[in-house]
């Protein structure tokens, strides 16, 4: 199984299905050069953070919700990372100041253990320090 060289926190996703203008110019570039063979890891919880997202009405998405959900998570473009027992290890790993929002402290933690950079506009994840980030 090839490597994870970047993980998508929640809201690149997103921004990048929808052709969101809010990436960055280095975040764009790099989703705009996409390898099938190098995939971008994406979270389990990032999908149910999404659905949530969507049913209070924070976010609207070009089309249906489970049919952006699974061109979101298809392969080999995009490897959808299980919530395993090392990720949640790893969660207890995290900084005891790091944020206490579940779905960050799952997609930080699946980004370490993939040792992958995780790209993100969250600046209290960027600050922390637990993770490379772009």
């Amino acid at each position: 199984m090839p490597p994870i060289k970047y993980f998508l926190d929640t809201h690149i996703l997103v921004w990048w299905l929808e052709n969101s203008p809010r990436l960055s110019a280095e975040q764009g570039r790099i989703l705009e050069e996409a390898e099938k063979n190098l995939p971008f890891g994406v979270s389990d919880i990032t999908l149910a953070e999404i659905g949530c997202l969507v049913s209070t009405g924070r976010v609207e998405l070009s089309r249906d919700l489970k049919d952006w959900l699974s061109r979101a998570t298809a392969e080999p473009l995009v490897r959808l990372c299980r919530i395993t027992p090392a990720v949640v290890a790893e969660i207890s790993k995290l900084p005891p100041h790091f944020q206490k929002d579940p779905a960050d402290r799952v997609i930080t933690a699946t980004a370490r253990l993939e040792k992958s950079i995780l790209l993100t506009q969250d600046r209290r994840i960027i600050d922390s320090g637990a993770v490379s980030t772009l």
